[in-house]
């Protein structure tokens, strides 16, 4: 950065490639995007709430609330089921010298402008159907994981109810009106989980209790 602070970091780690994104600060500065070579990659809002976040598969774009505004697979993708969902172009700034384009898979740029000088990292990648055998396993959620997730849609669920009924008092039929869609969204995802995660018919019941409540 103009400040002399460091801005961009590629490392290396095993067989792969980390570009890192630091925030303009001299010492503790947060970490403000990660691209892996392997496909995974994040970027984050200044208050730290993922922003983007991509893997072999597709990504997704997120609000500062950690609602999905988005989200897309790549078209050589290998998907087990569900539509594929095409990319719309995305521009983003991380910060007042730092922007993130994403046009493709293999067509991600960081772009570092200061003091009238550009530089550009092409931190994108190509997964080919070769590339099968190597696709990471399921991610397997154990019990505590679930609870705290079931927990936590019934909050924001409560919370929702909650300004219902201080923004609209006299109606009577507050408590009968839906949920936002992306609450429900993520209820039916917590109830699939417990379908196919390993865990007792006793906590699947409790989860599913806590969530329908």
């Amino acid at each position: 950065y103009p400040s002399g602070n460091l801005a961009i970091i590629v490392v290396r780690e095993k067989n792969q490639l980390i570009c890192i994104v630091q925030e303009d600060k001299p010492s503790n500065a947060e970490i403000q995007a990660v691209f892996k070579s392997n496909g995974r990659s994040t970027c984050y809002y200044p208050n730290g709430a993922v922003w983007i976040n991509m893997s072999i598969q597709g990504g997704q774009y997120l609000d500062q609330e950690g609602s999905r505004v988005r989200r897309w697979t790549w078209p050589n993708s290998i998907m087990s089921s569900g539509p594929h969902v095409p990319l719309s172009p995305i521009f983003i700034s991380l910060n007042q010298h730092v922007g993130v384009r994403i046009l493709g898979q293999d067509k991600i740029t960081v772009s570092f402008l200061a003091m009238g000088q550009q530089a550009k990292f092409n931190v994108g990648t190509k997964v080919q159907v070769s590339d099968i055998g190597r696709l990471p396993p399921p991610t397997w959620l154990g019990e505590d994981e679930l609870l705290l997730l079931a927990f936590r849609v019934r909050i924001l669920r409560l919370c929702d109810r909650l300004r219902g009924c201080l923004n609209f008092p006299s109606n009577e039929q507050w408590d009968k009106i839906k949920p936002p869609a992306y609450l429900i969204t993520q209820t039916l995802k917590i109830l699939q989980l417990c379908t196919t995660s390993d865990i007792s018919d006793e906590l699947r019941s409790s989860v599913r209790a806590i969530v329908n409540t």
